[in-house]
């Protein structure tokens, strides 16, 4: 852990973890106008140690913290690629595989933001690449040379952090409240190109290669990158599909959320205003906040 991050936790100490029913949670995904058929998939649910009770003589006021505290809370989107079924398959394989390890396998849950935090990070990494395993040993019994992958963005809440996992070009967002901040960078081969100082930062965007991956979840390579930030300092938390992305711009996205009512109001919102731009792609958006309670 860095200064920094200590400098962070005393700073923002006085904030409490939000309640179950702070959440203000959403998710919409459309084919949009193009597409014939939707091969994106997105998933929101809160992972807890639950006990299911199947027959007690107990009261039923005394079953009702059985469900345990809130252990993380868990939003998911998954890309198809290459607009054939093996896309659509990829994405669906992908997301049910990373919450079936999450629910069975992952159990490090306490080690997030602490000294043994490379435990989580590597227990993320582990079920990302479990989905690109599933997903290629799936396309190897397919006869059908179109590709089968899928990008995913992963995101996992375990107060008081948010842990990103990405592979591909689906993002995340961090509104603080203040600035619209993209917690993951787009695995393209343009931004690559950026990044090695080949092509200017100002000419990515018209790049033949913006949208071309240089990883994806079954693809030749993937490469899960894992980062993480406060969510004491967070207001809305927003992962989406580059069907968004093609279409509105960061600047956009930070008025949208600015002006939000709601998370539902804001996804619905903004894929109205992709679909108004042409909808050229399958758009998905999941957005999630716990306003942070007032000061007295």
């Amino acid at each position: 852990m860095t200064a920094t991050d200590v400098n962070s936790m005393n700073s923002t100490a006085e904030i409490r973890r939000p309640r179950d029913e702070e959440r203000d949670m959403f998710g919409i995904t459309h084919p949009g106008k193009v597409r014939k058929e939707n091969q994106d998939h997105f998933l929101l649910c809160t992972v807890r140690p639950q006990v299911d009770v199947d027959f007690t003589s107990l009261p039923e006021e005394e079953l009702t913290d059985l469900r345990g505290q809130r252990l993380a809370t868990i939003g998911m989107v998954a890309d198809g690629v290459g607009g054939s079924d093996g896309g659509r398959d990829a994405a669906r394989l992908a997301t049910a595989t990373v919450i079936r390890y999450v629910a069975s396998s992952l159990r490090s849950y306490h080690a997030a933001g602490t000294a043994e935090e490379d435990v989580f990070m590597k227990a993320l990494t582990d079920a990302v690449l479990q989905a690109h395993d599933a997903v290629r040993a799936e396309a190897a019994t397919r006869n059908d040379p179109k590709p089968m992958a899928t990008t995913m963005t992963l995101t996992i809440g375990v107060w008081p952090w948010c842990y990103v996992v990405q592979v591909g070009d689906s993002r995340c967002y961090n509104f603080d409240g203040k600035t619209l901040h993209q917690i993951t960078r787009d695995q393209t081969i343009a931004q690559s190109l950026v990044d090695s100082g080949a092509l200017p930062k100002d000419r990515l965007e018209q790049s033949p290669y913006k949208h071309v991956l240089s990883s994806a979840i079954g693809g030749e390579e993937a490469s899960p990158a894992v980062s993480r930030f406060d969510l004491r300092r967070s207001g809305t938390v927003i992962t989406c599909s580059d069907g968004l992305t093609r279409h509105v711009t960061d600047a956009e996205i930070e008025e949208h959320v600015r002006n939000m009512t709601s998370s539902a109001q804001l996804c619905r919102s903004l894929l109205d205003l992709a679909l108004e731009r042409g909808g050229h792609d399958n758009i998905t958006i999941v957005a999630a906040r716990a306003p942070l309670p007032k000061k007295p």
